[in-house]
């Protein structure tokens, strides 16, 4: 077997410690900004204002859509600096993570050019209208502008998990929610500013999350270099690649949760209510898994790029087990203390009703969540981007509106929760199989030639991944 220089801490050690040390690390950022956006949601609450609630769900689902595009892009470069500097290719791992960087600031910048010219187009798809759309427009129309300081955010938390830096990569996150945090109570109630103060409170949290990740990737790896017009033109192809095909799979997550808040919408306010709350509490209890995803491609990439493919499959089997055990434990916790959760909130009626259906047993479900992404860290890592793309838009609509559908006309708003929740089985179940296969199975490129064969056609990308994988 064919090793790399060895420059990656991934690559020695114990498997499980690494992807529990990197997913805990990672996941303290990002509860604490997610725990600040649930926050947001119990002082919005607070006001008194039903629509209110249902506005933040709507511009939700929305700002999920232009997250997903940027961890899309994060992905990509998380993927070419763990395996160019497992491979020992420290000058490539600069000059991938300089390309994703403008990438992701262009793309950011044509994406919400795009939203805010159609914004009450896409806030009536999901099922926004009167007051509350208004409201939601609002909301978006100061946070949506920002996106590009949120893409170069996850961007340099990506590359810095590639250089192997948990503890560095957590305080972005970390010190952009105190930021949040502190500027909430300030601004919906000292200043009176309501939605709007907590949209703004959102903004300078961006730009410190922003300037934690930036400053340590730059001062201890001068992670970003000064561009040169040839090798960005070069790297296009590479990056364009790797994050074109990452960004179509994330982006299937917010048209899933889309299709399903429309129809939640049907059922009324307090439907929609529930669901914000529910997205909201679902990614600070589960945060871990959530990073999970983050965290494996690094400990992949760094071992496939040294040619460590022992390793590499016992990453796949841990990091599984990982969230088998992290799911039931969060579950039971959820389970003890739905009570209260619904309390916190003031929910009644349906509402209620919502949240104790997910806080068990519905939250088990997370485990066939963490599973693709689990699987589409390996996809995405080992050369298959492609697959991540088919599978998470399958999940995100075969995978969602039917069982949605008839699940709402069976049993109502629960239905339409618990028939998410099935289709996530299904699709889970493909990308676990789809995983260990590729990863028995792996491509032969392990440097990433900066020389990629076309994407479609004969001797392209896609002919001989359907060759070798499908047609066997």
């Amino acid at each position: 077997m064919t090793t790399g220089n060895n420059n990656g801490v991934f690559t020695t050690g114990s498997i499980m410690r690494h992807v529990s040390v990197t997913s805990f690390t990672a996941s303290i950022g990002l509860m604490a900004i997610y725990a600040v956006d649930l926050v947001d949601l119990i002082f919005i609450s607070m006001l008194g204002y039903e629509v209110l609630a249902a506005a933040a769900g709507y511009a939700s689902a929305l700002m999920f859509f232009t997250s997903a595009i940027n961890i899309g892009v994060s992905v990509a470069a998380g993927v070419l600096a763990s395996r160019t500097i497992g491979a020992g290719k420290m000058e490539e791992a600069q000059e991938y993570a300089t390309s994703a960087a403008i990438f992701s600031a262009l793309l950011s910048i044509v994406i919400s050019l795009v939203l805010l010219s159609n914004i009450e187009f896409f806030l009536g798809l999901l099922g926004a209208t009167g007051d509350v759309a208004d409201l939601a427009a609002t909301y978006l129309w100061i946070i949506i502008p920002f996106t590009w300081v949120s893409g170069l955010s996850m961007v340099s938390v990506a590359v810095l998990r590639g250089y192997g830096e948990n503890r560095r990569a957590m305080y972005p996150s970390l010190f952009g929610a105190l930021t949040n945090a502190v500027l909430d109570p300030i601004l919906i109630f000292g200043l009176d500013m309501g939605m709007e103060g907590a949209a703004w409170a959102t903004v300078a949290a961006r730009f410190m999350t922003l300037g934690f990740a930036l400053y340590p990737a730059m001062r201890r790896h001068n992670a970003f270099i000064p561009p040169k017009t040839w090798w960005l033109w070069r790297d296009l192809r590479t990056v364009s690649h790797l994050a074109t095909r990452a960004l179509l799979a994330n982006v299937a997550s917010p048209i899933g949760t889309a299709i399903v808040t429309r129809e939640m919408s049907k059922f009324g306010p307090e439907a929609i209510a529930g669901m914000a709350v529910i997205g909201r509490l679902t990614p600070v209890a589960f945060s871990v898994i959530w990073a999970l995803s983050g965290a494996i491609g690094p400990i992949i990439g760094q071992n496939f790029g040294a040619g460590y493919m022992d390793r590499v499959k016992k990453a796949y089997i841990d990091a599984l087990k990982f969230v088998a055990i992290y799911v039931m434990f969060i579950t039971m916790i959820l389970l003890v203390f739905r009570g209260p959760i619904a309390g916190l909130f003031g929910a009644e009626n349906l509402t209620k009703t919502l949240i104790f259906l997910f806080c068990f047993p519905l939250a088990l479900a997370s485990f066939f969540n963490g599973a693709i992404f689990v699987a589409s860290a390996s996809f995405n890592t080992l050369g298959r981007p492609s697959y991540s793309t088919w599978l998470s838009w399958g999940q995100n609509t075969l995978g969602t509106w039917p069982f949605v559908v008839v699940g709402g006309m069976i049993l109502g708003a629960p239905g339409v929760l618990i028939g998410q929740a099935i289709g996530s089985v299904v699709f889970a179940s493909m990308a676990i199989w789809l995983g260990w296969r590729l990863i028995h199975n792996p491509p032969d490129d392990r440097g990433l030639s900066r020389h990629h064969p076309p994407l479609f056609g004969h001797g392209s990308i896609v002919a001989h991944t359907l060759h070798k994988h499908v047609g066997q």
